[in-house]
């Protein structure tokens, strides 16, 4: 139970002519002598889907037993240590939806759409597009309606940089999102963190107010400083830090934004949004990340998808331990041992990526747990061993407490071949007391999950 003299609403905002900022969770913000379950305290569900091709090195990432998590993962997985007690592996899973339909060709590469939905897209490059609503909008439909953003998509790849994004009869939308709001719906995905700012705190801004800004390398809380101060004096020491803490993630975030700008050089002050994309991937995904975990803080969102990279990349990973290999490239390894080790060392560099994310929702207080504490973050591919391009024996991973619905430090093997990754999304969806018969190529629950 938390006490607390004075209260205010968990949907205050502070707001200028061209700045809206809101708040993490304060003790103000508390009603005194009201149990924590009642009031803005309680832990709030969150989801976060993340996909990434090309499946995973074999050898590399399945624990050697079921059950328990030892003290040291496999490899691919050996980022997520610190957080083993909320770590669930699941191998043996079946991606069948990214297969192709009977009587049709292609697909392999093209569908990453299916990934969230269980569902076979239709092959079509024309506008009638068929796939399957995704589980991440099935649950921002149910706990994201009373936030500014019900849901946050994310990427880190430009769909006209190092992949050809599309073929064999399949339009570039299958691989260019994730995330569907209807079977005919998909959602853009943003690749620039400037615009996600933007949207997230700066939406009274006009064009000419942001170039300002931009020129003078004001921040969005220059706007505000009487209003925190305001805020500060009624607040105790406590909320004084938190409010501190959280302005200063704001400013650091502002910071690196304004570092890539300048990086692009691009300096025109008519864009509708500024440009500010950083040059590698390594900071382009971890402000990306830093950014969702900021607006989970702030409540901006609950739900968030990130697409780690398109199908057919030939990116390199310079900050990873295979600086020189291309993904695709390495992905069709020959059953080379040292190719396959280089795949893993780049599996096991995005797993560092995810790894970030998950330690900033973890030390991330948000009421009595952590945000980690009241999410689930899903991981996977839509494909095995993918130098043979199979799809059965696909890597998935559940990090995350889900307010006590999920239990971590397990490793659940499922037979080969037998259970579509349907069954996983069905059982999700369960977990955020969203009740279906089924989902995309689903013949029911998970078992153990």
């Amino acid at each position: 139970m938390f006490v607390t003299k004075k209260h205010i609403s968990r949907r205050t905002v502070l707001q200028s002519a061209s700045a809206t900022l809101a708040l993490p969770l304060l003790d103000m913000m508390i009603p005194a002598s009201t149990a924590i379950a009642q009031t803005a305290a309680a832990g709030k569900p969150r989801f976060v889907g993340c996909f990434v091709p090309h499946g995973m090195a074999p050898g590399y990432w399945v624990p050697e037993k079921e059950g328990a998590l030892g003290a040291s993962l496999p490899f691919n997985f050996k980022p997520l240590e610190p957080f083993r007690d909320k770590t669930v592996i699941m191998s043996g899973l079946h991606s069948r939806s990214a297969e192709p339909p009977p009587g049709a060709t292609g697909a392999d590469h093209w569908v990453a759409a299916a990934f969230m939905c269980g569902v076979k897209p239709k092959k079509t490059t024309g506008a009638d597009l068929l796939v399957g609503t995704t589980i991440d909008q099935i649950i921002a439909k149910k706990i994201g309606g009373a936030n500014l953003m019900p849901s946050m998509q994310l990427v880190v790849e430009d769909p006209g940089s190092a992949s050809s994004n599309c073929g064999e009869g399949y339009s570039c939308t299958y691989t260019n999102t994730i995330s569907w709001s209807s079977p005919t719906q998909p959602l853009p995905m943003e690749l620039n963190p400037q615009v996600v700012f933007e949207r997230m705190f700066g939406d009274g801004a006009s064009i000419e107010q942001r170039a300002a800004r931009r020129k003078r390398d004001g921040s969005i809380l220059d706007s505000l400083t009487s209003s925190l101060s305001r805020l500060k004096g009624q607040a105790s020491a406590t909320d004084r830090a938190k409010l501190d803490d959280y302005t200063e993630n704001v400013r650091e975030i502002e910071r690196r934004l304004q570092i890539a700008q300048k990086a692009s050089g691009v300096e025109r002050a008519d864009l509708t949004v500024p440009i500010g994309i950083p040059q590698t991937f390594d900071e382009h995904i971890k402000l990306q990340f830093d950014l969702l975990a900021l607006a989970f803080q702030a409540d901006i969102t609950r739900v968030g998808s990130m697409l780690f990279a398109r199908d057919l990349t030939g990116r390199t990973y310079p900050a990873s331990d295979a600086p020189t290999v291309g993904f695709h490239g390495a992905s069709h390894h020959g059953e080379n041992p040292k190719q396959i080790e280089a795949l893993s060392k780049i599996n096991q560099y995005h797993i560092k990526m995810l790894a970030h994310f998950i330690n900033k929702l973890a030390t991330t207080q948000d009421g009595d747990s952590t945000i980690l504490d009241q999410s689930m973050v899903l991981y996977g591919s839509n494909m095995g061993n993918s130098n043979q391009h199979v799809h059965y024996d696909v890597p998935h991973v559940l990090v995350g407490g889900l307010s006590g619905k999920l239990k971590g430090g397990r490793h659940l093997a499922y037979p080969s071949k037998q259970i579509p990754t349907g069954n996983l999304l069905l059982s999700i969806l369960d977990k955020y007391d969203i009740h279906q018969d089924s989902i995309g190529d689903s013949t029911g629950r998970l078992e153990n999950l």
